[in-house]
């Protein structure tokens, strides 16, 4: 059995030929098959899947990451379908299984994952050399980051309001902020699956006295400037967050893995030397 070609799930799959019919079902994987040149193998897409803009459009949509079409998926005749543990619905994915050949599961958890996510879709689609490019760059930024010596920050990455959401310690999210020595709160692990890697959180908790800085991610939920004027203008609606550093913080490129991730960790540093 080779790492290379063994998937999150565990399974190991054989090296697909040039008529591969790929469906994902991830936006950040999408731009990743993009960039590895697999173009004319991609059939189906989500409709988050929104990058590279202008050649994504021509990809049939099958619906969004948790509201998959599954007769849209099967009309595609994909013999090779690339999913998510942390995106994707198990039941979702259960359906494909019973027609689709080939389920690809991945669950990167850390910048570094990258690597590996690389080699194992540059293993399976013939794109070995595209991938080891990609792992050579995001080596680089990551031994940029790396480098340098950042300022401890105790933050809140809010991703979701109506009920207001954040990430838990062991998320990718979490592990990217770490980079720049961003330490989410509250401090806590959510396990493998499940509501509390993403965990809902009241204005008035506790522990948000803790917090040095506030971002409102531009994904999933789209947070924007009035948000932030909100919560900073009036001490009532903002709860514990009243009298904390509140800022947008663009959420594809923190949270987006797979080939934006290169360009993620430079926008980090670039934001965190900013802010």
């Amino acid at each position: 059995m080779s790492e290379q070609t063994v998937d999150a799930a565990g399974v190991e799959h054989a090296s697909a030929g040039d008529d591969a019919r790929i469906v994902s079902l991830v936006p950040s994987i999408t731009e990743l098959l993009f960039a590895l040149g697999l173009d004319r193998q991609i059939v189906g897409r989500t409709g988050f899947c929104v990058h590279p803009r202008e050649r994504v459009r021509a990809i049939p949509k099958v619906g969004g990451t948790k509201s998959i079409r599954i007769d849209a998926v099967r009309a595609l005749r994909p013999t090779h379908a690339i999913v998510n543990i942390d995106e994707n619905e198990r039941t979702t994915v259960d359906a494909l299984r019973t027609f689709v050949p080939h389920i690809v599961v991945t669950h990167p958890l850390a910048p570094e994952d990258n690597v590996a996510l690389f080699a194992l879709l540059g293993a399976i689609f013939g794109r070995r050399d595209a991938a080891q490019r990609l792992s050579d760059a995001l080596r680089t930024e990551l031994d940029a980051v790396t480098a340098r010596t950042w300022p401890r920050q105790r933050v809140l990455y809010a991703i979701w309001r109506d009920p207001w959401m954040t990430v838990a310690r062991d998320t990718y999210i979490s592990a990217m902020l770490r980079l720049v020595n961003w330490h989410t709160l509250p401090d806590i692990d959510g396990g493998p699956t499940g509501a509390q890697r993403y965990p809902a959180f009241d204005l008035n908790a506790r522990w948000l006295a803790d917090v040095d800085r506030v971002l409102l991610s531009s994904e999933p939920y789209r947070f924007t400037q009035s948000h932030c004027d909100t919560l900073t203008q009036n001490p009532q609606v903002a709860g514990g967050l009243a009298g904390k550093r509140i800022e947008l913080i663009d959420g594809e490129q923190v949270s987006w893995y797979g080939s934006r991730a290169i360009e993620g960790i430079g926008y980090l540093q670039r934001y965190a030397s900013r802010h």
